[in-house]
């Protein structure tokens, strides 16, 4: 690190728990975010203030005006670009220092590759299909990810490690046929409700990068907002789960 660097990450680096050796962790490593909504958006912004020194931000959408209420990265001039185009512009604002890729396309033939690059995934979509896709990559190329969801004034976060021998997967959590279709375009999303989530989800990022604290593996995060609770609830690993089971 220069000595711009230092002073911009000097914050950090006066915590014990970071330190400079963590810094230049952080600096080294790669998050891979899929979804440049209103979880990714948070994430995102907190992860590149950080320092973490390779961003890979995958979103196929473009900005409506709709999005705006909540989707933070993305501002009025930006409406009708790619999501992906926009957010990076906002990012290397932040911190010309990372490097921020763009994916305008996810599949099964690039999804697996993507993931493998990164040291931690963050699934900020908002449908079961990609979610369910995006763990069972993660389980095969052995990478913890940090989910999140958000509906209401309701929202959730869990650390999946799947690939471990007693930790679960997303899938152990819901099933595909049992899993539910709600989403914040039909039901609707308190603005900071998913801000909160997001920036737990780039916390969460962090501290398993740099394997501080608690990190809710295995542990569903439930928070409601409306009466501003939070509780958790373990996970068991599913042993006749079809993704990790095998782990």
């Amino acid at each position: 690190m220069n000595d711009q660097e230092l002073l911009r990450y000097s914050r950090q680096i006066m915590l014990p728990q970071v330190d400079i050796e963590g810094q230049q962790k952080l600096i080294d490593s790669t998050a891979l975010i899929i979804g440049m909504g209103g979880l990714g958006s948070p994430s995102a912004l907190y992860l590149a203030a950080a320092g973490v020194g390779h961003l890979i931000i995958a979103d196929f959408d473009q900005v409506e005006l709709s999005n705006l209420q909540r989707q933070i990265i993305h501002h009025t001039d930006d409406i009708g670009k790619d999501k992906v185009d926009s957010a990076k512009e906002k990012l290397l604002a932040i911190n010309p220092n990372i490097q921020v890729d763009v994916v305008k396309q996810l599949s099964d033939d690039n999804l697996g590759s993507l993931i493998n690059q990164a040291d931690v995934i963050l699934d900020g979509t908002d449908n079961f299909k990609s979610r369910f896709a995006i763990n069972k990559a993660s389980v095969e190329n052995k990478k913890p990810l940090v989910s999140a969801a958000v509906i209401r004034f309701e929202g959730q976060l869990c650390v999946f490690k799947g690939y471990e021998s007693d930790q679960p997967c997303y899938q152990c959590l819901y099933s595909e046929e049992g899993s539910g279709r709600e989403n914040c375009v039909e039901n609707g999303v308190l603005a900071p409700v998913a801000g909160l989530l997001g920036s737990l989800q780039a916390l969460q990022a962090i501290k398993v990068i740099l394997s501080l604290g608690e990190q809710l593996n295995g542990e569903l995060m439930l928070i409601d907002a409306l009466d501003l609770s939070f509780r958790k609830v373990k996970i068991g690993k599913d042993s006749k789960c079809p993704i990790c089971h095998s782990a």
